[in-house]
């Protein structure tokens, strides 16, 4: 969260008192979901994507955060344990396979799906959820999702969703003001997950498989969002990785982060550091993110 002028900023919009207190009021409408909740504020908020569809997956992450800093109270979610957490459940579909253990170059046939459907979406989320040491979370904003597969056989999942908004050494790479970073953001987006699942042991293959996504995913957002990402980012959390792969594939380190958390105030170390990593998609990234 960010004030400024009199306006709390969640990811990337600001929102005026006037506007909270509206969404404290349509949150308390009998029989409301949380869907139909962000969904009816982007139309009411006249907040859209670029290609003119409503960013109601920011809007769920912005209303989760205004309800953790005490703003709003959101209607009780309707697919969770007693935790309020969502569940997912494991089925036969994700059960580990038969190990393959080679080098890259004998794995045949490296390709990337990506995510369209509605089943393939549920299964992305069934892995990430058994298999990721962070588990499944909602990706916010705009996102796009891979399968990489050899031929037949899945290999590992990658997740892109909505860029930090403020890291400071990604902020002084770059080189840009602040009202060109609210303006641009959307330009840069965030490798958020990144799963090679634990049953494939292949030297060399996250680098690979880094280098395919980075080559093609610029056009697939284009597609579907209508504009052209020019940078990638990504977090790596320093007590359990080096950031090798990244580095293999020619990612920049940039430094780390103070640990902080994005809803920090008390300026003190609440969550791991990060190695912050990043990889231009365009020759022109800065002139382009710095307008």
């Amino acid at each position: 969260m960010f004030y400024t002028y009199g306006m709390i900023t969640y990811c990337g919009r600001q929102f005026s008192v006037e506007e909270i207190t509206l969404i404290r009021q349509l949150s308390k409408m009998p029989g409301i979901s949380r869907q139909t909740l962000s969904k009816e504020i982007c139309h009411i908020l006249n907040w859209h994507k670029l290609n003119g569809g409503l960013k109601d997956m920011s809007c769920r992450v912005a209303l989760l955060r205004m309800q953790k800093d005490g703003l709003i109270e959101l209607p009780a979610p309707r697919r969770c344990n007693v935790n309020g957490t969502r569940v997912i459940a494991h089925t036969p579909s994700t059960e580990p396979t038969t190990p393959i253990l080679c080098s890259v170059n004998e794995l045949q046939n490296l390709h990337l799906q990506l995510i369209t459907t509605r089943q393939d979406s549920k299964l992305w989320n069934e892995y990430i959820d058994r298999y990721h040491y962070l588990g499944y979370k909602t990706l916010p904003g705009a996102q796009l999702r891979y399968f990489a597969y050899s031929d037949q056989r899945l290999l590992a999942l990658f997740g892109f969703g909505s860029a930090a908004w403020k890291t400071a050494p990604r902020d002084e790479f770059i080189g840009w003001t602040q009202t060109r970073r609210q303006a641009n953001l959307h330009l840069i987006i965030n490798n958020a997950r990144f799963l090679i699942l634990p049953w494939i042991q292949s030297q060399h293959l996250a680098s690979k498989l880094l280098s395919l996504v980075t080559r093609r995913i610029a056009r697939d957002w284009h597609l579907r969002y209508g504009y052209k990402p020019v940078l990638l980012e990504t977090f790596v959390e320093k007590d359990r990785f080096k950031g090798t792969c990244y580095r293999a594939a020619n990612w920049k380190f940039l430094g780390d982060t103070r640990g902080r958390g994005k809803l920090d105030r008390s300026h003190a170390c609440s969550v791991p550091i990060k190695s912050i990593w990043v990889f231009p998609l365009s020759n022109d990234f800065r002139q382009i993110l710095q307008g």
